[in-house]
């Protein structure tokens, strides 16, 4: 499974505005509602649920919010770049502009750890963080994501 099968062209967005950790959690369920047909609060309190055991804000400016849904189909992501950075009370309690939620079945196990990791090597990367943050089109940060897994992976 590559980052291209988890994420499509019209699930990246290229200035959020988000006011709080809650609000920013509340926009990336609408989104993902409307992508996935999937209801948003159920979406909205996995999220929740999950950030309750420990952020997902896992330094650098990044956090990866994630949780599992009963009626999901497939492992589903999403990937967001704040307009401005945000506290997330994250890890290294820095403030986050880089966002990739991913929403997976219940019963998808293995494959949503493969799937994070592969989410959380890509967004080690400085030099593609740095990209990432630089882009403003989400068609080009489209690219950037499935390019670098292509690259990662020759």
């Amino acid at each position: 499974m590559e980052l291209s099968d988890i994420i499509s062209p019209d699930a990246v967005f290229a200035a959020l505005k988000p006011n709080s950790k809650k609000q920013l959690l509340q926009e990336l369920s609408a989104h993902a509602a409307k992508l996935t047909g999937v209801d948003e609060r159920s979406i909205f309190d996995t999220l929740l649920q999950r950030e309750r055991l420990g952020s997902t804000g896992v330094g650098n400016g990044v956090a990866i919010p994630h949780g599992k849904l009963k009626d999901f189909k497939k492992i589903s992501g999403m990937f967001v770049k704040l307009e401005k950075p945000l506290d997330y009370e994250a890890l290294d309690d820095q403030p986050v502009d880089i966002v990739f939620m991913l929403l997976a079945p219940e019963g998808s196990g293995a494959d949503h750890l493969k799937a994070l990791s592969r989410i959380a090597r890509l967004l080690r990367n400085q030099s593609m963080l740095a990209h990432l943050r630089e882009a403003s089109d989400p068609e080009a940060i489209y690219s950037m994501i499935c390019e670098a897994e292509k690259a990662n992976a020759a």
